[in-house]
Parts: structure tokens; C-alpha cells; sequence
């Protein structure tokens, strides 16, 4: 059988105030286009189907015509829910989605065996899902008590409950003519993060090791981390990372999408598929005499300025690249010795001078915007 795995579309994405809704459109475009091409016998969208929790209706229309056109290739569809979606109202959704033949799991049921998805290829390949939404660590532990496992304790910690979930999930793989999957919302330790990740979901306790994952997997489709990659674990693991760059900190990443072909009785070939109909991302840097001589390269910018802070600079950087939706002093800059060490105490001191001493500590020597502070500042006091 064939697979098509993607994640992360992240749909009603807004950077540095830019819509990017004409960018995802093409994306998923791309992506239907690719399905046509390929003829997949699935597709599995594994999470961050939107941006937000509370996507806006045409946010939820874009999403749902891409499900359609995917159904429409021929394919059964998979999607869950990711840490952005929210997984009731993607739930809500089920009747259409059931309706359209797609299949939805946005949020984790009472019942385990609403996970387990069963399927056969038009061409006699039987397949089975466990399909894992992403889980909080609050209801990493209601899901293990839903499941009537061992009782859960306070001491376990989340990749405890989201093994004993998967392992519950997966109990059935051991029929030897059907193909086993996997797909999750979730960070696996040692995989590498794309640059724009929602850091809390990702840190502090929510990485699980590979070893979750049972070695009678053929493949294991996962969503959360946004750089396309394989993980070493007991069975295929991947990501396929995000189709479209979200932030600048994944602006070297190559957006994709994961075909693989795997068979009961052989292992999962995998490849990637470029989809390259996104905006680039691009960061440059220098002084402001240095970025007057670049060429602004085609795409959005984040510019990058190794000046002193000043009125007007911003503008003046502006002028220069229109398409610039973040500028900032250089952060190698502010680090540089004796650019930033001394702290104002403030006690028993002025707001004027604590102004003043932040403004010293950072090099900005400006005196027309001390003067506009003291303007403003009388202002409001009286």
C-alpha cells in the first residue's frame, strides 16, 4: 500500500501580522496535487490541522475543502488533533467528516477501540491505525484512567501514560497479513525541532522516548516537530514536517510532504516529496550601510540590524525592505561585552532615570527620544 503523511498545515497562520491564507491555499494545492499524482491508498494528516483553537470560518473552510479534494483522490483520510486544533470542535465535525468518508479523531474517546482504524487497499492489503490525538498531560492521565489500566499515580510521568495509551492502542498488532500503523501528535526525545514549535508542548516533561512505539509497526506517522525526519526507534518512525515554513526560526527547512510504500511483508520505503508553493522566509543582517547594498531576496524578511538603537531606524530599514515583517537590533549585537550589564536600582530613583539608565545600558544615545519620554511622561502625570 501507499501512504501519504503530512502534518502540521497550520491553517490561519498569521507572522509578524502577515495573513498567510493566499500561501496555504497554494500549499494544500500542492499537497492535493501531489496526492493525484501519487494515488495514495491513505492519507494521514498527523495534527496542527489549524493554527488556532478557534479558527475562523475561512480558516475551517480551507481545511475542509482540502479534506474533501484529498477524499476525492481515491484515498481514505485520516486526520487528528494537535496541540493547536481544538479536539471537540474538531469532533463536531465527525458527522460531515463521516459523511465524506474521512475520518476524524480530534480529541481522545472513552472507548479505545475509536482509535483503531481498520482498512483494505483497493488492491486486498488489509491495514490498521491507531490514530492518537495529541494529550495534555492532565488528560494523558484521564485517558489511562478511561482505559482501566493500572491506576494512575501522581509519580508517573507523561511519557509513562502515553506508552501504556499506545500500548493499549496497539495490542492487536499481531496479525502477520495486515499492515500495522501508527500516527501521533507528540515529541519523540532525541528528534530535532523545526524553529517554530509552541515551546511548552514540546519541553518540560512532554517528550516520550521511541521505544512507545511497538517494534510490530510497519510505520509510525507523526505530527508536532516541523522539520521532515526520520527517528531511530524499534520501528519506522517519521516525521514528515510542516508543508509551509511557519516562523522564521524554520526558514532552512525543505516544507514536504512523506510517500511511503510498505507492504504486510516488507519493510516501509520512504521518500520525500518537496512542496514548494510557499512564500520563502529569509534573514538578513548588517549595518544599515551594509543592507543598503543587498539585493532583498524574493519572499519575507527578517531583518537582523547591527546598529545602536535610534528614533527612525526602523523606518529607515523599512524603506529598504518593504517585504520586512520583523526588524530587530542584531541579538549578537546586544550581546556583545559592556553592551548590556548594567541593571538600574530601582529604588528611590525616577522614572526619568530609570529610563535614562536603560537606555544607556543599551547603547542608545539618542537624545530626541529621552526628550519625547519626558513629554509624554508629564503628560500623564498631569
Amino acid at each position: 500500500m501507499k501512504i501519504l503523511h503530512t502534518s502540521d498545515w497550520h491553517v490561519g497562520k498569521v507572522l509578524k501580522g502577515q495573513s498567510r491564507a493566499e500561501e496555504h491555499k497554494q500549499v494544500l494545492a500542492g499537497v492535493i496535487d501531489i496526492a493525484r499524482q501519487e494515488r495514495p491508498d491513505l492519507v494521514v494528516i498527523a495534527g496542527d490541522l489549524y493554527d488556532t483553537a478557534a479558527p475562523t470560518a475561512e480558516a475551517t473552510r480551507l481545511v475542509t475543502r482540502a479534506l474533501t479534494a484529498l477524499r476525492r483522490t481515491g484515498a481514505d483520510v485520516v486526520a487528528i488533533g494537535g496541540n493547536h486544533d481544538n479536539g471537540a470542535a474538531l469532533d463536531a465535525l465527525r458527522p460531515w467528516a463521516e459523511a465524506a468518508g474521512i475520518t476524524l479523531r480530534g480529541g481522545v474517546r472513552e472507548d479505545p477501540a475509536e482509535h483503531v482504524i481498520d482498512g483494505t487497499t483497493p488492491g486486498g492489503e488489509r491495514w490498521r491505525l491507531a490514530a492518537l490525538p495529541f494529550l495534555s498531560q492532565r488528560y494523558a492521565i484521564r485517558a489511562v484512567e478511561m482505559y482501566e489500566l493500572t491506576a494512575a499515580e501522581t509519580i508517573q510521568t507523561y511519557a509513562d501514560h502515553l506508552g501504556r495509551i499506545l500500548a493499549r492502542l496497539t495490542e492487536g498488532f499481531t496479525e502477520p497479513d495486515r499492515v500495522h500503523l501508527v500516527t501521533a501528535h507528540l515529541t519523540v526525545v532525541g528528534a530535532a525541532t523545526g524553529g517554530g514549535e509552541r515551546d511548552a508542548h514540546t519541553v518540560m516533561g512532554y517528550a516520550v522516548p521511541a521505544t512507545v512505539f511497538p517494534g510490530t509497526a510497519h510505520y509510525v506517522a507523526l505530527g508536532h516537530l516541523h522539520r521532515a525526519q526520520r527517528v531511530s526507534g524499534p520501528c519506522p518512525i517519521r516525521y514528515s514536517g510542516a508543508p509551509l515554513a511557519v516562523d522564521f526560526g524554520e526558514q532552512e527547512n525543505v516544507p514536504s510532504v512523506t510517500l511511503v510504500e510498505v507492504s504486510a511483508t516488507t519493510a516501509a520505503q520512504v521518500r520525500e516529496v518537496p512542496v514548494t508553493a510557499a512564500t520563502a522566509l529569509h534573514t538578513v543582517r548588517g549595518t544599515l550601510e551594509q543592507l543598503a547594498g543587498i539585493t532583498p531576496p524574493e519572499g519575507w524578511l527578517r531583518v537582523y540590524v547591527r546598529e545602536q538603537p535610534r528614533a527612525g531606524l526602523r523606518e529607515e530599514v523599512q524603506e529598504l525592505f518593504p517585504r520586512a515583517l520583523e526588524i530587530r537590533i542584531d541579538p549578537e549585537l546586544l550581546a556583545a561585552p559592556g553592551s548590556g550589564t548594567r541593571v538600574a536600582q530601582r529604588s528611590g530613583r525616577t522614572p526619568r532615570q530609570l529610563f535614562a539608565d536603560y537606555l544607556d545600558s543599551r547603547g542608545h544615545a539618542d537624545e530626541g527620544v529621552r526628550d519625547l519620554f519626558d513629554e509624554l511622561l508629564e503628560q500623564v502625570e498631569h
